[in-house]
Parts: structure tokens; sequence; C-alpha cells
């Protein structure tokens, strides 16, 4: 597919959507970088203290850590997790009060966790004469970090009020087994390669592809969702769906859309050729102030195969729109497409014969960079990853928690029953698909289904766009609290969301990490286990080149590998706009009024209704 010229430039990206104000609030670019050095002196300071001041004596495990621990560790992670929340909060969102309020909690609350640890320790030493390692401390202690990070940042952020999720019993007795399996097979064979002596074993640590780390850790991640992924591909093989065309409508919500929105209708018309049903097409002209309605008009009046018509909504946002849109259809299908998307030829005829199937609620697949504009290469590979490898992959258990909305298609009366697409914050599209999954309905990935989406092609577009995105995993498991909490077993409750969550920690702290990394290697304060640069290289370096190698050759695109130090690149700036996009969290004291929400079962801003 090609993507046709390239004029990105003129992409007018800030929108109401950007950061809704009732949630998000401005970061000025020089917060983090601020909050990175007060990081820096925090960390210098600390390890200076543990290792050349008489306090060395009672803190022989060069870290805060108060207990006879046996063996050494690769980093101070306890130093690296308290200078990161202190300089976090100091530079968060919100009120000064709030962030000194905010601080205090995160820090006491990971320093009671920390000497929970290690009074256990000292314990079961007491009582069997055994404790555990030191490695294992520390690998628990990054972990209880990047799960009160996660926790405590949804507390005391300003969030979307909790709403009853319905949830329709099914049977998940199969996804259950089909994950304890493949979870067992994954977790051997990294057992068997950890006491292995391989000779690549030794050469992927000289190049920093392991960084002193042993192989059975790298290999768990591939070999496990290799699995699935394979599970995910044969399930969507044996469908094998008979070609039928329903009538659908395509909803479009555009915003300032004039620089691409005759490619996406075209992109629309050729794909409603090949799939020969009635497709009808809605333009619905969020608010634009250049001429989207005119050259929308006008090119839909010339397609070929498909019919449509432009609605004019004059609130601004994207949930707007498509709320209008929702509103218009009178179909059984219904498509969502970004503006900024240009449809595969193949698309619908792929995409529309699953729901032949009942079961079937939601129906996604890979969305294809244009080409040609910064991000693009890094992207490909991000997009390989992500939605042709890790979304497909939890298809197999149920666990697909989001489809994306650049293009996406549902049974309209779903989005109705639930009240339509969520307005005034971010994630309105995985909201959806999180919802209709938790009725009971199955979300399917095609990695067949391929279509383009644009990419931002300047830097400050990229940041608006990955702040947006980020902060949405926090608006979506605020308003979704039920299936975290909730007694019934759910896959995506009680896995994915947790572990989306710790993830986002995990990519907020991983540039101070590596600064961290930087700094213990340099001082060279810990002599019993100094460190080594491949094991600072292997934080960006080892994993992501396994998994993106991996997921590229499984979707055949074996071109991508030449995008791969772009993609370890983009890796970090990523991790930098999340840790920008956590700053744009305000911090207020908003419990009260979720639970008030919560109370008089606040579900949506708009009426439930039920086709």
């Amino acid at each position: 597919m090609s993507g046709g010229g390239d004029n990105r430039s003129e992409i007018n990206f800030q929108s109401v959507d950007s950061a809704p104000k009732r949630f998000a609030g401005h970061v000025p670019q020089w917060r983090a970088p601020a909050s990175i050095a007060l990081f820096s002196v925090l960390a210098v300071v600390q390890l200076f203290v543990i290792n050349l001041t008489p306090l060395k004596h009672y803190l022989p495990n060069h870290d805060w850590v108060f207990s006879p621990y046996q063996g050494n560790h690769v980093i101070a992670v306890r130093v690296y997790i308290l200078s990161f929340f202190i300089s976090f909060a100091a530079f968060a969102g919100g009120t000064p009060l709030m962030r000194f309020k905010f601080g205090c909690d995160i820090v006491f609350t990971f320093i009671l966790g920390c000497l929970v640890l290690d009074f256990a320790n000292i314990a079961l030493f007491a009582s069997v004469n055994v404790g555990y390692s030191l490695n294992l401390s520390e690998m628990v202690s990054g972990m209880l970090g990047f799960g009160i990070y996660s926790v405590k940042l949804l507390e005391w952020g300003n969030m979307p009020a909790r709403i009853r999720v319905e949830h329709r019993p099914q049977n998940e007795r199969s996804a259950l087994t089909r994950l304890c399996i493949t979870f067992g097979i994954a977790a051997s064979v990294s057992i068997s390669a950890s006491n292995a002596d391989w000779a690549w074993v030794t050469w992927m640590r000289s190049v920093a592809l392991l960084g002193g780390i042993g192989p059975g850790v790298f290999l768990f991640l591939p070999v496990f969702f290799g699995q699935l992924y394979i599970l995910a591909v044969i399930d969507v093989l044996l469908m094998r769906p008979p070609p039928v065309k329903p009538t659908v409508s395509i909803i479009v919500p555009a915003h300032n859309e004039s620089y691409i929105i005759e490619r996406t209708i075209n992109a629309m018309d050729k794909a409603a050729k090949h799939y020969g049903g009635d497709v009808r097409i809605l333009i619905m002209n969020n608010n634009s102030t250049d001429d989207t309605e005119e050259l929308a008009t006008k090119c839909l009046a010339n397609c070929e195969a498909a019919t449509g018509r432009v609605i004019n909504v004059p609130t601004p946002g994207k949930s707007h729109a498509l709320n209008d849109g929702l509103d218009a259809a009178d179909t059984e299908l219904l498509v969502r497409v970004d503006a900024d998307t240009l449809l595969g030829e193949d698309n619908l005829s792929r995409a529309i014969p699953y729901f032949t199937d009942p079961e079937v609620g939601v129906v996604g697949g890979v969305p294809i960079p244009p080409g040609g504009g910064l991000f693009d290469r890094a992207r490909l590979l991000e997009v390989m990853v992500k939605h042709g490898f890790y979304s497909v992959a939890m298809g197999a258990i149920k666990g697909v928690v989001g489809i994306p909305g650049m293009f996406v298609i549902y049974r309209t009366e779903h989005p109705r029953y639930l009240g339509g697409f969520v307005e005034g914050m971010n994630g309105e599209d995985t909201d959806i698909s999180l919802r209709i999954g938790e009725l009971g309905f199955k979300s399917v990935v095609d990695p067949r289904i391929r279509y383009i989406s644009e990419v931002p092609a300047e830097y400050a577009h990229m940041r608006e766009q990955r702040m947006r995105w980020f902060r949405s995993i926090y608006h979506i498991s605020s308003r979704c609290r039920d299936l975290i909490y909730s007694d019934w077993i759910s896959i995506r409750g009680k896995i994915m969301l947790p572990y989306m969550l710790v993830n986002s920690a995990r990519r907020a702290m991983l540039v101070p990490l590596i600064i961290f990394g930087i700094i213990e290697y340099v001082t060279a304060f810990n002599p019993d286990s100094p460190l080594i640069w491949q094991a600072i290289l292997a934080v960006f370096l080892g994993a992501p080149t396994i998994m993106a190698v991996f997921a590229t050759l499984l979707n055949g695109i074996p071109k991508g590998l030449i995008c791969m130090p772009e993609y370890l690149i983009f890796r970090i700036l990523r991790a930098y706009f999340t840790l920008e996009s956590m700053m744009s969290i305000s911090l207020s004291n908003v419990r009260k009024v979720q639970e008030h929400d919560y109370r008089n079962d606040v579900v949506s801003n708009r009426p439930i209704r039920v086709a």
C-alpha cells in the first residue's frame, strides 16, 4: 500500500482531545528535564551517603536494605525508586501542597513495603536459617515500586469517575488453560536455557543483548507470546467465515482534515468496490475551520461504489462526532475510521464476514505507516510488535483490551447499548472495545487486515499524540476499575489492565533508569558487584531487539529489520513522552467525587439506548 503524497506538515493536530481539561493539564517542556536533573542529584547524594559515609557499616548491601541478604545486586534499586518518586512528585501536576502530599504518600508506602520485605527475610532466616537472595529482593522492590507508582497516580490523579461495568459470565476455562500451559512451557524453556552452556549466549552478552542477565529471562517473553500468537492465528484461520455483504455504515470523525480527507474517502470507495456490498460513508465534520466540509462533499459525490454525506458536528471533541455518527447510522454493522487512515482495498471484505459468528463483537487489523516521515521507520517496528504481535496473541486467551479506532468494526447495537462513546477523556476506542468484550463478545485482530495510518512528522505532533495515548490507560483503568476490583474472573481486568498500568510505570521510569545505570557505572560505588556497560545497553537494546525481530519476521516484513536503529532510539523518546504524559495528570483529592459518582451510578454522559 502507498500513502500517496506526504503533506503531513499541514496537520492541525491540537484539539480539545489533546488534553481534556478535567483530567489533564499543560506540561512545559522544561519540566521533565528538571525532574530528571533532580533525580540525578538525589541518586548521587544517596549513593554517596550509603557508600562513603559511616552509614556504610550499617548498609553492607550498598542500598537501603535492612536485612542480611545473600549475594549481590546489579544496581541499588531502592535508591533508584526513591530518587524517582521524589523527583517526579516535585514536578508533577497540581498545587505544591498536592505534590507534597502525593510525594509523602508514595515514598512512605514504598518504604513500608520494603521494610515488610526485609523483616520477612529476617523472620525466614531466624526460623529456618535460610533467606532469599539480594537479587530477588531488589527485583521484588523494583516491581513493588512500579506497582505503587501506578496505583498512587491512579488514586491521586484527577481521573474519570468509576462506572459499573456490565460483565456477562463467560466460560474462561479454555482461555485459562491456554494461559497456564503456554506459561508453563515458556518457564520450562527459560529455566533450561538458564542452565545451558551455549556459545551464542556468550556472544549475546558480549554485544549487550543480555547485559549479564541469563538467557532465560529474555527467552520467556518470546516463547510465551509466540505460542499465543500461533494459537490466535490458528483460531482466525479456522473461523473461515463465509463471504457476506451486509450494508455497513462508516463513520469518520474529521477535524480540519483538508490535507487528507479526499484520499481517505477515495480509499474507502476502493474498499467498498472490492467489498461489493452497500457502504454508506458519514463524514462527521467536527467543528472544522478549514475546507474539510467542501472537499468531503465533492469527493463523496464522485464515489463509484460507496454513497455518503457530510454531517456537521459543532461541539468540539472526537467522541461527540462519533456519537452523532452512531445516532445517524441505520445499519447492523458500524465501521469506525479515523480521518487520517487509508483503508486497504480488502479491509472490508476480510473483516465484515467475521460477524457471521454471533459471538464476534469487535474486529480490527494492523496499522501500517505511510513511510517517508521522520518517525515512520520506527513506527513500523512499533506496530509490528504491539498490534501485529501482542494484540494478535492476546486474542488466544480473550485478553484483547482494546482495538484502536483507526479502523475497527462493531455491531451497531453494542455501542448504543453501552451509552455511546465516552466523552471528555482519552481512550474512548479502548473503553468501548473493552466493555463490549466484557459483555461476552470476542475481539478479533486479523494480522492480514492492514491499512495505512498517518504518523506525526514533527516532534511537537508526536509529543502531543503520545501524551494523549499514554494518559489513556489511566483514564480507562479509573473508569473501568470494576474489572480490577470485582470478584468475577476476567483476564482483561485481573491480568491485562494491571499489567498495562505497571508497564506504563516502567516506561515512565526508563530514562531515569538508564541515567541511574550510567551513574552507578561511572561512580563505581559498589566494588562487590560493579556494573558492566553491557547491562546498561541491554536495558534498551536487549529484549526490545529480540521481540522486534521476532514480531517482524512473524508478520512477514523482514525489511523492517533495517529500521531497528530508529526503533531503539524511538523507544527512549517514547519513554520520555510517557514521563511527560504522567506529569500532565493533575493531582487532587478526587476520591470523594469518584465515590459520589459511583454511588449514583454515573455510567456515561449520554443516555443509555438499547437497540
